[in-house]
């Protein structure tokens, strides 16, 4: 038994022991699915972090912590005698030989435009066989708004409805731009949310067009902000003053300054 095969097993046991209904820890035998999806998609966000900082012990240790949320939703499977963990790793290998003909058939090119069209026919017949045959079906309702108005465009993009290019998406903007400023205008708080909604997804289309992913767009500059805005509160710290005591000049000015002077990571 390979190392990794004999943690897995070691880490399968323990999750066992946690839900033992006799001497298992209270507060693992009290989960079940829904409240345990909440915990595997702050995960999830947690190795992206991990991975944004670059810091391999902290990638490791969120990795882990992903690993047990699946672990914990496979027991909890197992236990209503659904599947176990086995199924769960069968079934992705599976799917994975499925999906890459190209290395373990010998069939199709093995270049990145002919991958992604037998990627994307496999995943249309595996949609057709569970009776889901739409070309936006199964894309996750709880997937991030930018990330999943990139997935349904980009599916609907693949069988020809799409903009021809970046030029034209950008002229969307502006007409998308033009309509909430008009709904603004109208007061209409109901059509204003609608034509924000409408906006949003046309930046998103735009992005797509110029290569730009736009949830880690809109990550980055977040994080740019935050760092920013951190580093005025050090200056206005320095002065002796409380941020909720600057002119809006004043704001402009440390803002300048922060812009300067922060380094952005």
């Amino acid at each position: 038994m390979s190392a990794a095969a004999g943690q897995l097993d070691q880490l399968l046991a323990l999750m066992r022991e946690l839900r033992d209904p006799q001497n298992g820890c209270a507060w693992d035998r009290a989960q079940d699915f829904d409240t345990i999806a909440p915990y595997t998609i702050e995960e999830a966000y947690e190795v992206a972090e991990a991975i944004s900082l670059k810091d391999p012990a902290k990638i490791r240790d969120e990795l882990g912590d992903l690993l047990f949320q699946v672990v914990f939703h496979a027991r909890l499977a197992e236990e209503r005698g659904w599947f176990g963990f086995a199924d769960v790793a069968q079934g992705i290998s599976d799917k994975l030989v499925r999906r890459h003909p190209h290395v373990f058939a010998n069939q199709g090119g093995n270049n990145e435009a002919a991958i992604a069209i037998a990627w994307e026919s496999q995943k249309a017949l595996e949609r057709r066989a569970t009776g889901s045959s739409g070309a936006l079906a199964d894309v996750p309702r709880a997937l991030p708004g930018l990330t999943r108005a990139e997935k349904l465009s980009r599916r609907a993009a693949r069988v020809g409805f799409d903009w021809p290019d970046a030029r034209a998406v950008s002229d969307k903007v502006r007409e998308e731009l033009e309509e909430t400023l008009g709904a603004i205008q109208s007061g209409n708080s109901a059509a204003v949310a609608e034509e924000i909604g409408d906006l949003l997804f046309s930046v998103v289309n735009w992005g797509r067009h110029l290569g730009v992913n736009s949830e880690q767009a809109l990550q980055q500059a977040s994080r740019k902000f935050e760092q920013r805005f951190s580093h005025m509160e050090q200056l206005a710290a320095s002065q002796g003053r409380d941020l909720s005591s600057f002119s809006p000049a004043e704001w402009e000015a440390l803002w300048d300054q922060a812009k300067q002077q922060a380094v952005f990571k």
